[in-house]
């Protein structure tokens, strides 16, 4: 199953950028920037705009920056773990190979976005609006969706355990090609929801049957 997904537009001439991230302020706005192998350390700030820009091998740690937006946006092998990014907009923006272990985008609105080979256990984006989304070969174990709307999202061979997705509709989301166990989800939003027939077990508890061997 593929959906439309609009790449990032970056263009071929970046400035190269350091400086100015070591002491960011609300409402910041970077663009056409490239940001190579560089830590953004203990930087809080609100509604700091990135467009057009290319984050590769770059880490932030501990750090703060809700509402932060994004817009062709290129992240490569970054680690931007246990950040707080509430109340953000993530529009054309691609996410590769990076660390995402409990990052939190909870209320944020993401529409046209990958997420290729990325680690994003316990990530958090419940309350968030996605459309045109895709999860590619991502972990994503006890990564929280809930009460999240879904339109057009894709999880493409993720490891899906114990991902929490109570309050949101999987309607028309296939997860056939996902690992996992157990989700904690609610039985009316499964419905419309595409599975493999091995996974219909993983559900037999939701609809109150027990399987007699």
């Amino acid at each position: 199953m593929s959906i439309p997904i609009e790449a990032p537009k970056i263009p071929q001439q970046l400035e190269q950028l350091k400086e100015p991230l070591y002491s960011l302020q609300a409402k910041d706005e970077f663009s056409r920037a490239k940001i190579q192998q560089f830590t953004i350390d203990r930087q809080e700030a609100q509604r700091v705009s990135f467009e057009k820009t290319i984050f590769e091998k770059v880490d932030i740690i501990e750090s703060h920056l809700a509402e932060i937006e994004l817009t062709d946006v290129i992240f490569d092998q970054c680690d931007l773990s246990n950040i707080p990014f509430p109340h953000s907009f993530v529009h054309r923006t691609e996410f590769r190979q990076c660390k995402l272990i409990g990052t939190d985008f909870a209320q944020s609105r993401l529409q046209n976005v990958r997420f290729i080979d990325c680690v994003a256990d316990y990530s958090v984006f419940r309350f968030s609006n996605f459309k045109n989304v895709s999860f590619e070969h991502c972990s994503l174990i006890g990564a929280d969706y809930c009460s999240s709307t879904f339109k057009s999202v894709m999880f493409d061979h993720c490891q899906l355990d114990t991902a929490m997705m109570s309050g949101t509709s999987l309607q028309e989301v296939d997860l056939s090609t996902c690992d996992f166990t157990n989700l904690q989800i609610e039985i009316e939003d499964l419905r419309g929801c595409i599975i493999s027939p091995y996974q219909a077990s993983s559900f037999v508890g939701l609809m109150g049957l027990v399987i007699k061997s």
